[in-house]
């Protein structure tokens, strides 16, 4: 262990460097939580004395970091499998501790450092939508409990194995703990760290009506959705609940598997000039798009500590959330928000309607700082130094 004197008197003073190996997916400038997490929370954590040495999945090099980062291309699974478990070998040797950013990683061979996971969602439950071993509308909830066929069975054994084996567990809201522990995994080797977001360069000081204009968009009534098009994000339910909510239109940011399904169902419901799909939007353009909107909604099936929905309560903007999840750990219904059950129409249907009722929105936007201290970014720092610290110790 590399060490460092400083001498503050006749005697000397000796800090000692903790090594951190970060074992990843995703990496940035790739687009992903666990990659802007990465990206946002290592340069604090060099800062507490940490050493950090980072292995990803990656195709092309890209961002200068303070810190090595070793990119393993994406070719056929074996060989990526193989490469990856190659370069890990010396770093989970080198390390005191290492930090996985995913289950599944090819982390074999001897280590005397403890490992620690992120669990952010269940990878099984993903998997098996997307290899269309359950329905994709199948309830993460439901999936922790239900019986399914033999590959998907599988998969939540190796997962739950998995999890149990590791040092701790570190996960982003109390709902996420509970599913973890349903996993079998101790209680007392979970560590709740809210997500948060890192203190902004600039926000909209713009008013909605500036934002508006910059835009280019008009003064109707307008939800945001944002995020990746799958399944379970529930954006066909906004349109579905939208051919009766009339005037207000809905904005559609993101892209996916399922736009041009979701671009068909509004064509068909007759709605289509009140939707409109904007693709990526660009980090830069996204606060200017939800300080426009009059609200962003979130209405999936799964989320498990949304930074959408920070996102948005921090430039002013209420929501409109499923109560599904992590979400109602961040919105206080009629508060800051709206929470509506998952999945029901006629109260979804009700609640946009409820959320253009005059006041309601100037009211809720009032206090959509209410609860906020919660997710500041120094304390997710703070407690994720901290936990490492600790499980290292043990």
């Amino acid at each position: 262990m590399a060490l460092l004197t400083h001498v503050l008197s006749p005697q000397p003073s000796v800090f000692l460097f903790m090594k951190l190996f970060i074992a990843s997916g995703i990496f940035h400038p790739e687009p992903g939580g666990p990659a802007t997490y990465l990206h946002e929370l290592l340069p604090e954590l060099l800062q507490r004395d940490w050493q950090i040495r980072a292995l990803s999945f990656g195709d092309a090099a890209g961002g200068s970091y303070p810190y090595p980062v070793t990119r393993i291309p994406r070719q056929s699974l074996p060989i990526r499998t193989f490469n990856y478990a190659r370069a890990a070998r010396p770093l989970l040797q080198w390390a005191d501790v290492t930090y996985l950013h995913t289950l599944g990683l090819p982390l074999y061979g001897d280590h005397h450092a403890p490992r620690i996971v992120k669990i952010v969602g269940d990878l099984a439950w993903e998997r098996a939508v997307r290899k269309g071993w359950i329905p994709p509308t199948e309830n993460i909830d439901d999936f922790q409990v239900k019986r399914y066929g033999r590959l998907a069975e599988i998969g939540k054994a190796n997962r739950a194995r998995e999890a149990q084996s590791l040092d701790g567990v570190i996960v982003p809201s109390e709902y996420l703990k509970r599913m973890v522990m349903g996993w079998g995994v101790d209680e007392r080797r979970i560590r709740v760290i809210y997500n948060a977001l890192p203190p902004a360069a600039t926000l909209p000081s713009m008013t909605q009506a500036a934002a508006r204009a910059a835009l280019t968009l008009d003064d109707a009534p307008t939800i945001l959705t944002v995020g990746r098009l799958l399944p379970w994000k529930g954006v066909d339910h906004l349109i579905a609940a939208l051919v009766n909510v009339k005037q207000v239109r809905l904005l559609v940011a993101g892209d996916g598997d399922i736009l041009p399904a979701l671009q068909a169902q509004a064509v068909a419901a007759g709605i289509a000039d009140r939707v409109t799909f904007l693709g990526r939007v660009s980090r830069e353009q996204m606060p200017i798009y939800m300080r426009a909107a009059d609200y962003v909604a979130l209405y999936s099936g799964y989320e498990g500590l949304s930074h959408t929905l920070l996102e948005s309560l921090r430039v002013g903007t209420p929501v409109i959330a499923s109560q599904k999840g992590g979400n109602p750990e961040v919105v206080r219904h009629g508060v800051n928000g709206l929470l509506v059950p998952y999945v029901d129409m006629p109260l979804l249907t009700e609640a946009l309607r409820d959320a253009f009722y005059p006041g309601t929105r100037e009211s809720l936007a009032a206090h959509s700082s209410v609860g906020m201290e919660r997710f500041t970014f120094a304390h997710m720092v703070e407690q994720t130094d901290e936990a490492l610290r600790t499980f290292a110790g043990r």
